[in-house]
Parts: structure tokens; sequence; C-alpha cells
């Protein structure tokens, strides 16, 4: 289900890249060093990821490296926008890697809610999810497939020399961002009723924590669900405050006080979602999701609360 959008992620992007000999005006030069600490912080982020991922790779985790490697490409292109401002294939370039990247997290998140929710039966995940677990990733990464190429579009449009071209640029990629935010919005609140539904009708699989500690950068599986969660929990903030801050950007205009003054891009767009995103270097999903801990959390629940009914957690698990 992610690889459509990771196809849709290079499809896009590409072709604008390589646009490279046109023209536009620069609303403003983007400053070197700023640029140059994103690209650092995110290139360790997404090497680490990537390490993570040969050491204890799934498939349903390759969104989390690629996502953080094209955020690092992006501030690259950026330091190459200072140099050559007027240069409308950079422009397009680090406005398209920045601005869909964070996709690839929300792609990952959903999946993500879905398997822990699996983990626990199909009567705790009937009773505590306001959908199916099978279904979570399904549903949220096709709109996310959606509001991506809605994005896509109006972002290429942006950095175009024509100012109504600009402008409409601008309406397309708030459309997209108001789309991807309301259907963030409701993923979060399915996050948070599954938590509250889970401590209020399950009590006995809330205080569950397992007895194996949690080592960073470890191989071992993590019997304690609440880590991924609570991470999971910060995910979503990070990304919710990254959406509005672009909505308020781009109801602004391109040459709204936000766009053109570009703190505000590092403080409400690339750190949240360089902290949220990174906790998954140590808290490596897949070590809280295997399949040795889902066999582990059915033996647990059903000598603390036998609400199993017989069957085994792993027949949810996407």
């Amino acid at each position: 289900m992610i690889s459509p959008l990771l196809a849709l992620s290079l499809s896009t992007l590409l072709p604008s890249v390589l646009a490279a000999e046109a023209k536009t005006e620069p609303l403003f030069v983007p400053a070197v060093a700023p640029a140059l600490v994103g690209l650092a912080l995110y290139a360790l982020s997404g090497i680490v990821h990537w390490i993570q991922f040969f050491r204890i790779g799934k498939p349903y985790m390759l969104p989390l490296p690629i996502g953080m490697t094209t955020m690092a490409i992006g501030f690259a292109v950026r330091i190459l926008v200072h140099n050559s401002p007027t240069s409308l294939g950079l422009n397009i370039g680090t406005t398209l890697l920045i601005l869909l990247s964070p996709c690839l997290f929300l792609a990952l998140d959903y999946v993500i809610l879905g398997r822990l929710a699996g983990l626990f039966g199909p009567e705790i995940a009937k009773k505590c999810m306001l959908i199916a677990p099978t279904r979570v990733a399904t549903i949220f990464v096709w709109s996310d497939v959606g509001t991506f190429l809605i994005q896509a579009i109006g972002g290429s449009m942006t950095t175009s020399s024509k100012i109504d071209t600009i402008n409409l640029g601008n309406k397309i990629v708030l459309v997209g961002l108001g789309l991807q935010l309301a259907s963030f919005g409701l993923f979060t609140t399915l996050m948070i009723v599954f938590g509250l539904r889970v401590r209020t009708r399950f009590p006995h699989v809330w205080r569950a924590t397992g007895s194996a500690d949690f080592a960073p950068f470890s191989k071992d599986s993590v019997a304690d669900w609440h880590i991924l969660y609570y991470t999971l929990c910060l995910s979503c903030v990070s990304i919710l405050i990254r959406s509005i801050f672009r909505m308020a950007e781009f109801i602004q205009g391109h040459k709204g006080y936000i766009s053109t003054h570009e703190a505000f891009f590092y403080c409400f767009d690339a750190l949240p979602l360089w902290i949220a995103m990174t906790l998954y270097c140590s808290v490596w999903p897949p070590r809280f999701l295997s399949t040795p801990r889902e066999a582990e959390a059915v033996e647990l629940h059903k000598n603390q609360g036998g609400v199993y009914g017989g069957e085994s957690a792993s027949s949810l698990i996407l």
C-alpha cells in the first residue's frame, strides 16, 4: 500500500528538478547556515534509519529512511538556490522535496497504528478502534496519495515566473494541505480514541508493559507497547503543527510575511518533523511489532483477561 506513494514521489519530483535551465525571479534568497544545519540533521537521522532498516528491516518501514533522505536532499538543493536564486529547476526541486517528503512520514504513522492495534487481538481491536486495523493504512494512505498529487501540482506552479500561476498554485496547494490536515486530524482522533478505550475498557491490557527493559538501538523485541504509542502521539502532534503552519503560510500567499521569513519554516516545519521522526531511530517500530511480541501479548492477555476468544492477534496484522 505504501508503494504507490513512493512511485508518485519519484515520478512527480524528478521531471521538475530536471527543468534546471528555466529561470524565475526569487522571492527571497534562503540563508546557507540554517540550510546546512537542516541538511546535517536530516542526513544524520536518515543514515541511522537506513542502518536500522537493514538491521531490523520490515518493508513497511521504507518510507521513513526515504523521507528523511529526500528531506536532506531538499535542504542541499536549498543551499544551491542561495547561489542560483533565479533557477526554476532548483526552486521547484527544493519546494517539492521539502513540501512533499512529510507525506511519507504520514504514511508510516498510518501503518504503525494499524499494526499496533492488531497486536491485541480481534475483540480489543473491534471495541477500541473506530476503523478496523486492517483498513487504517488502506484508507489513509490512499487519502495521502490524493493530497500528495494536489500539493505536487500546486507546488510546481508556485515557482513560476507568472504571478497568476503562482497565486493559482498557492490555492491548489492550500486545498491539498487542507484535505491532508482534515485526513490526518481524523487519524489522530482515531489514535487517541484507541488509547483511551484500551485504558478504560481493558485496564489490564493498558497496565501490561511486559518484563523486558527498553534498550535503544538493540535488536531485541520490546514488550512495553506504550513507548511506541506515545512516540506515535508525539509524531502526530508534530505533523499537525507542521500542517497548520503550512496552511497559514499559503493562506498569506507567496509574498506573505511567513513565506518571506524562513525562521518560521525552521521553527514550525523542519524542527518538529525532525524531532518526531528522529525518535524512531531508537524507538524502531518493528521491535515493538515483531512476531515474538505478538505471541507474548496474546498469551499475557489470555492469562489476565481471557478476551481473545481463541483467535491469534497475528490474523489482524497488516
